[in-house]
């Protein structure tokens, strides 16, 4: 239920601090390599190697058993020389604002032994962007040791960070790292704890406070693992009969505890980062979406979400970042890159699907919660995203959302959640030209205005804002089955290019016209035909491009993996329009896929049959924890369960894969207090 263990990596994290090392605990990085200890979109520790007597140590175990700590069980040398190891070291690592590690070395020899316990330690003060990048550093870097404390600061401008390290026994410091002379008698041990503190300054060098979800500051473990009680408790309660359902479920709520955090710009109230390790920040459309996946379990994410979004959206035209009145932020940075301008994101906005899913969050909020105080605060902002699908969103000049980048230099190409470059092709793979409107852009949009004008009529006290806003999605929704639709193929178009051409390759976007209901019902058994057929269904899940398209690949990013993220929401729409069935097998394929992952499911897998390589394939760069992946596979649990909000009591409709004879999820939070609801697949007939 803890830290991540891939290969030879390890990760440690707590909000938006987390270190990411090799299995023996050191780091050795380099500018395009993702590891050290990172806060603010920085790197604060780039170089933290221990050894003994001159010999680096290796990993005989690793106990990653929770998020925020970590113990390494080490012995000095290679494999070879260690078979009688007489001296031993565990490195017990934790974090919270703080990276705390206790160096214990262990003699388990006779006689007395004296070793020399040294780190080497260097920090670059990277920014994320750097780490995919060539640019070279044009700050100045100080290092001091004062009062046994290493200070090593870096400087551009107004632009100041330091990490500050310390021991809590006398060290000696000579330049590249700090040093110590161990003297043990025979089964004695040493120990010391040390601490790296990332510290940020505002301008002026006013140290800025880093904030946890927690309000406290610099908890102790005792503090983290009494936070991470509390939080699982808080959560319903599971019960099945299918144990990869059980640890799949306790391994996601505990990722989710690890991925909140309190970002610099917040006006109160934890949101989750999006992923480690590049992406341990505000992202828009990955918080609303996580929030979603988890409302019935934590429908304060969705506040919370809800009011940092609405308190930075955009509220004037700027085509650096991307703005535009009423627009839901993409991405908020905090590094180096952002602060002198080279990248856009302080915040960039460059995301046309965010805006649109912030008005269907607030409505499922309030369908959850029956929070009308909330629904009412933020109508404002509900009213300015609405008025943007229409005003900004609609580049085209024909009533679809479209995209098409305004920073040409920095900005991001595809502006829905695929956006990597060849993301949106036509089947022979040939790359449509700038301004696309994706297919699930125009489900986004017309699930908004549906949502929008309930709120509109039950809250906000504006029938005739609602009869407009449903007209609207009439409209929108005749024209979309009109101009997406591929008759002879007989599926929806991933999108329409400049041209209003339909862009014509097969892929999972069509599946979230289900959970948006713009799919005609006439049409869906078709696109379900499609989604769950060996071009798309690999055993495990619905691949992002069908086999056989001109761009498919198996370890394509976005043409041809298999995200758990997407498939959930696709098993919602099917689920929606009837599909019990197919639902039940996408979550029984991404459950039994996460049975791979220890419960934890990475940001992708390749999208090979599952005949074939007969267990999931991670996406060499995948991020893991991610949040949507996290919260993945607690909407399968609400799709297989079957659950809704009717007013105030929570409707069940269970359907369960065959591999699951019961569910029980126990005081599911509401509008209603709390209840329990059950599920369980019939028997058999002649059974």
């Amino acid at each position: 239920m803890g830290g991540a263990v891939s290969g030879k990596q390890v990760r440690v994290l707590d909000g938006n601090t987390f270190v990411v090392s090799a299995d023996n605990g050191d780091i050795v990085s380099s500018l395009t390599d993702p590891t050290g200890l990172f806060a603010n979109d920085t790197r604060f520790l780039s170089h933290w190697v221990l050894t003994v007597d001159g010999e680096r140590l290796h990993s005989l175990a690793v106990d990653a058993h929770e998020h925020f700590e970590c113990r390494f069980f080490l012995v000095p040398g290679v494999p070879v020389q260690y078979v009688d190891a007489t001296v031993s070291v565990i490195r017990h690592r934790a974090v919270s604002q703080l990276l705390k590690e206790r160096l214990t070395v262990l003699n388990h020899d006779q006689k007395p032994v004296e070793v020399t316990v040294r780190l080497e330690i260097g920090c670059d003060f990277a920014d994320m962007f750097e780490l995919r990048s060539t640019e070279t550093k044009r700050g100045i870097y100080d290092t001091s040791f004062e009062e046994g404390q290493l200070y090593l600061g870096y400087r551009r401008e107004r632009f100041h960070r330091q990490t500050v390290i310390g021991s809590s026994v006398p060290t000696q410091f000579d330049g590249r790292g700090l040093s110590w002379t161990v003297r043990l008698g025979p089964q004695e041990e040493w120990h010391t704890d040390l601490w790296v503190e990332p510290t940020v300054f505002e301008a002026g060098d006013r140290r800025m406070e880093m904030r946890r979800a927690s309000g406290k500051h610099s908890p102790t473990t005792a503090d983290l693992r009494g936070e991470l009680d509390e939080w699982m408790q808080r959560a319903p309660r599971l019960d099945s009969d299918w144990g990869t359902l059980m640890s799949t479920y306790r391994r996601s709520v505990a990722d989710l505890a690890a991925l909140r955090f309190v970002p610099l710009t917040s006006p109160g109230g934890w949101v989750p980062a999006a992923g480690l390790p590049w992406f341990v920040s505000i992202f828009g459309r990955d918080s609303i979406l996580t929030s979603l996946q988890a409302l019935p379990f934590f429908p304060e994410l969705a506040a919370h979400t809800l009011v940092l979004l609405g308190s930075l959206q955009g509220s004037r035209l700027d085509d650096f970042r991307e703005e535009e009145p009423g627009k839901i932020l993409r991405e908020v940075r905090y590094g180096e890159s952002a602060a002198f301008q080279e990248q856009p994101h302080t915040p960039y906005f460059g995301s046309a699907d965010a805006t649109p899913l912030y008005v269907v969050l607030l409505d499922e909020f309030e369908r959850w919660t029956g929070d009308a105080e909330l629904v009412g605060r933020l109508e404002p902002q509900a009213r300015a995203a609405l008025e943007w699908i229409d005003e900004y969103g609609n580049l085209m000049g024909n009533g679809y959302v479209s995209y098409r980048r305004r920073n040409l230099e920095t900005g991001v190409d595809n502006q829905g959640w695929k956006e990597s470059a060849d993301a949106i092709s036509y089947r022979d793979g040939r790359i449509p030209l700038p301004l696309r409107a994706t297919c699930e852009l125009q489900g986004y949009a017309y699930d908004a205005k549906l949502r929008g004008a309930r709120l509109a009529r039950q809250f906000w006290g504006d029938p005739g804002y609602a009869d407009g806003l449903e007209d609207q999605a009439r409209g929108l929704r005749d024209r979309f089955d009109r101009d997406f639709w591929i008759e002879e193929g007989g599926y929806y178009a991933l999108a329409l290019d400049a041209d209003g051409g339909q862009v014509d390759a097969l892929a999972s976007n069509m599946g979230h016209l289900l959970w948006s209901g713009i799919a005609q019902p006439h049409r869906v058994q078709q696109v379900v035909t499609h989604l769950m057929g060996p071009r798309m269904f690999s055993g495990w899940g619905i691949r992002t491009l069908a086999v056989g398209e001109g761009r498919y690949n198996p370890v394509g990013y976005h043409v041809g993996t298999v995200w758990p993220f997407d498939n959930s929401f696709i098993a919602w729409g099917l689920r929606s329009y009837g599909f019990k069935d197919e639902a039940a097998r996408i979550a029984q394929g991404m459950l039994e896929a996460a049975a791979f992952f220890q419960g934890r499911l990475p940001e992708a897998f390749a999208g090979y049959d599952r005949e074939l390589t007969r267990y999931p394939v991670q996406y060499p760069t995948a991020c893991s924890p991610q949040a949507w992946s996290t919260g993945a596979p607690l909407l399968l649990l609400r799709t297989m369960l079957g659950l809704e909000p009717l007013e105030d009591r929570l409707a069940a409709d269970p359907a369960l894969p065959g591999n699951i004879g019961w569910i029980g999820l126990l005081e599911v939070p509401g509008r209603w207090g709390r209840t329990d609801t059950f599920g369980r697949r019939p028997p058999k007939e002649g059974g």
